[in-house]
């Protein structure tokens, strides 16, 4: 029986969590919490009363704030941090981690600061004299639709085959399919890139816009997705599947995305200070927009729609001007 640490204790950690304790097969597991008030919530009452209310955490799931008790004996550690957070962390589990951990990365960003995908920043923090052992979790999937025991599927993406076979029998449940596939890159650039994306959809929702122009802005967003992830070295056929337009369509269009959530209060007029300080929960695509855009220019990459939002959440760009930008722009060939 194998350990999984857990490391995040956010809605999606907790989910996983949760969706863990009804795989195939039975596992020893062990949820790490930043903030002290989540480990005794989860202690204590046994539900994220925070970040996910009304999913009672399974009995068998241990719960702690220390990285040296959730990571002894671990043999998959599962990353389940913000993108702005996951360096720090990483580096902090270094000395704690066990000999030859298997890592699986399930956050969906870039990191701020020097626009790594996230395995990157694995391989900087972990690596020694060899590289290690690294899957990506991504797709479309909700945190209360996991932790409901809605049927999802996901992807998992690693350059070792027999590793991403590994994990996807440990993970894989009655309701939680996974497929695996070797484009560790283009899974990663899709599943920080649909947020951005997301974002506009949202914001064209608060501007009262109709569903031809949330068409119109996923339809193109996932071009812009799948030139920028071909360009860095990901394949074509990942941004067409789960990780890709799965995960674009739930994000764009979903009522519980948070990243839709924060473009229609944009829409609305709100300023994006407000609209963050309002909650606890991360919306990805908001610290993502910059590094993505960043990538964009180094690879000579054009991403209009991303620009627009980068404008809006940065420089203060009305989303209706950032809208009309869009539709004025040159006209061209699909």
């Amino acid at each position: 029986m194998k350990k999984i640490a857990i490391i995040g204790g956010g809605s999606w950690g907790t989910a996983l969590a949760i969706a863990l304790a009804r795989s195939s097969r039975p596992h020893r597991l062990a949820i790490w919490a930043h903030s002290p008030d989540i480990v005794d919530l989860l202690r204590t009452k046994r539900v994220n009363e925070v970040y996910l209310p009304g999913f009672e955490l399974p009995a068998g799931v241990e719960v702690t704030g220390a990285l040296a008790e959730v990571l002894a004996g671990a043999e998959i550690v599962l990353g389940v941090m913000p993108s702005a957070h996951a360096r720090e962390v990483y580096r902090a589990m270094r000395p704690h981690l066990e000999t030859g951990a298997v890592f699986v990365s399930a956050t969906k960003g870039l990191e701020p600061a020097t626009h790594a995908r996230i395995s990157e920043v694995i391989c900087a923090e972990i690596s020694r004299n060899s590289l290690p052992h690294i899957a990506v979790l991504s797709g479309p999937s909700f945190a209360v639709e996991v932790a409901r025991g809605d049927p999802t599927a996901a992807v998992l993406a690693s350059a070792d085959a027999s590793l991403a076979t590994e994990v996807q029998e440990e993970f894989s449940g009655p309701m939680f399919r996974l497929y695996t596939n070797d484009d560790v890159v283009g899974t990663e650039i899709a599943g920080a890139v649909k947020n951005v994306i997301a974002i506009a959809a949202g914001a064209s929702a608060g501007l009262g816009l109709g569903a031809n122009t949330t068409a119109a802005l996923v339809t193109r967003g996932l071009a812009e997705m799948t030139r920028l992830a071909v360009a860095l070295g990901g394949r074509r056929e990942t941004l067409a599947g789960l990780a890709g337009l799965g995960d674009l369509i739930l994000t764009s269009t979903g009522a519980l995305s948070r990243n839709r959530s924060v473009g229609i209060e944009l829409g609305k007029g709100r300023e994006l200070r407000e609209i963050l300080s309002a909650t606890r929960m991360v919306a990805e695509g908001v610290g993502t927009a910059a590094a993505t855009l960043e990538l964009a220019q180094r690879a000579g990459v054009e991403m209009p729609i991303t620009e627009q939002v980068h404008a809006v959440l940065t420089a203060g760009r009305a989303t209706r001007d950032a809208i009309r930008e869009l539709m004025e722009r040159r006209l061209k060939q699909e």
